[in-house]
């Protein structure tokens, strides 16, 4: 099998900025992409997000922004391997997280709840196209960060797709067809990093034994294993190490061999066919998909859903629903920027607008606030 240079998406042949704006004399449009998200707030924010574990536990456990650099990584060098477009893989893996809320899936559910009470949804993707769309202001020319076209759809479908009218506010990024296999790698890659990532930030907690593990997920055994006879003097952390740094390689290689196999089982010759290919063709071997289907499981039972992590999801949940009911009570105490846009979009969103944009640190330093006006 070859590599997949046919099917890269031709950056000369995309559909554009919904602002026109002249050509960089040196940089292409998705590296321009990149910069923007880079240099955005809300890329900033992401270092005082939480990933899984909150901070002040450790300084070495990965926060949303680092997960994010992981995640490019990745990404560009599963891109890089098919010959696909690495400006693009690299944007789009940049800006896949910058509509998360604070406190990780604890606080997009809270969000998501509170605005299911006005028959909505918060959901963190839609909520990114906002932010590069509308609510980033560094440009004096137009609202947002005037993305490209392929970027803004990778945004809104790296996760899924969608069909016509499921969704809207997505009705302009091709509904019913597939996105370039630039964004169809960002989920797989973003599954590598986490999976790979919290086992190891999950040891480090000392949230399980190294044969907790090794019972659950073969291929981290018959790697621990190897580890024993080619390192004997090794410390357990030490073996782990390798272990996890094979694990990585294990799931880029089965992503980069999947993706072939399934380019190749469906006959595309060109992006055109990506598009109308009736699946996505970015996945793993079956092999490595069922090492990163043990490895979500394990991390599920030993350390999303275990009571130390249960209890700071439902502490920080409740502080963000306190806030969110405070600011719905109180549109006034709101920043002036935010009152100003009550005047044409409904109080609710507002807020969950508001507080989807802040960071950890800040909610809490806003909830701190909000206790003591209040008692």
């Amino acid at each position: 099998m070859t590599a997949l240079g046919r099917l890269r998406f031709p950056v000369g042949r995309g559909l554009g900025r919904r602002y026109p704006e002249l050509p960089h004399p040196y940089r292409n449009e998705f590296q321009r992409d990149r910069d923007r998200i880079i240099h955005s707030h809300a890329f900033r924010r992401m270092e005082n997000k939480t990933q899984v574990f909150p901070a002040g536990i450790s300084d070495h456990f990965r926060n949303r922004l680092t997960h994010t650099i992981e995640v490019s990584q990745v990404a560009r060098t599963v891109a890089s391997a098919l010959d696909l477009d690495e400006d693009l893989t690299e944007a789009l893996s940049l800006g896949h997280d910058i509509g998360h809320p604070p406190f990780a899936h604890a606080g997009e559910e809270e969000l998501d709840r509170q605005m299911r009470r006005f028959g909505e949804r918060f959901d963190h993707n839609l909520h990114a196209l906002r932010i590069v769309e509308s609510f980033e202001h560094r440009y004096a020319s137009f609202p947002g960060l005037n993305l490209t076209f392929e970027v803004r759809e990778g945004i809104a479908k790296h996760s899924h797709d969608f069909e016509t009218g499921e969704s809207p506010a997505l009705d302009e990024y091709l509904p019913g067809l597939r996105p370039p296999l630039e964004a169809q790698l960002i989920d797989l890659a973003d599954e590598i990093a986490y999976n790979t990532a919290d086992l190891d930030d999950a040891y480090s907690a000392g949230m399980f034994e190294i044969s907790d593990v090794r019972n659950a997920v073969s291929e981290f055994d018959k790697r621990y294993e190897a580890a024993e006879v080619q390192f004997p003097g090794a410390t357990g952390r030490e073996r782990f190490q390798e272990v996890v740094r094979g694990l990585v390689d294990e799931l880029v290689s089965g992503l980069v061999q999947g993706t072939l196999q399934a380019a190749a089982d469906a006959g595309v010759n060109n992006p055109d066919d990506v598009r109308q290919c009736p699946r996505r063709l970015a996945c793993f071997m079956l092999s490595s998909h069922a090492t990163n289907r043990q490895l979500k499981q394990f991390l599920h039972h030993f350390v999303y859903f275990s009571e130390p992590l249960a209890e700071e999801r439902r502490r920080s949940a409740g502080m963000l629903a306190e806030l969110f009911e405070f600011y719905l009570a109180n549109p006034g105490k709101l920043p002036e920027n935010y009152v100003e846009s009550l005047a044409v979009t409904p109080t609710h969103r507002v807020v969950c607008d508001y507080i989807a944009g802040m960071t950890d640190g800040f909610l809490l330093r806003c909830f701190q606030q909000v206790l003591s006006a209040r008692y």
